[in-house]
């Protein structure tokens, strides 16, 4: 799944970190990032920010963790839409 509009950096680690199995974030340049490793995370986060998530595709090794994420990307998008909408 692409990530866009990733704003709160620290939610999106707290969701990844109540993940039970590995979390990648992978670049177009291929490399891929371990987000349950705190070195590999610290990197992957600031390429994150760096690009706003808008290049950058997240997988999970378990079905249980992917819908997590997708839950917490579904929020982030509905959230972002209202605020949108008050403007």
């Amino acid at each position: 799944m692409r990530l866009t509009n990733v704003k709160d950096v620290q939610k999106f680690t707290q969701v990844v970190n109540e993940c039970e199995h590995d979390v990648y974030l992978k670049s177009q340049e291929g490399d891929v990032f371990n987000l349950k490793s705190s070195m590999s995370q610290y990197i992957a986060i600031g390429r994150l920010i760096e690009e706003s998530g808008d290049t950058l595709e997240l997988f999970a090794d378990s079905k249980e963790d992917e819908a997590r994420l997708i839950r917490f990307l579904c929020e982030l998008d509905e959230s972002h839409n209202e605020d949108g909408k008050k403007a």
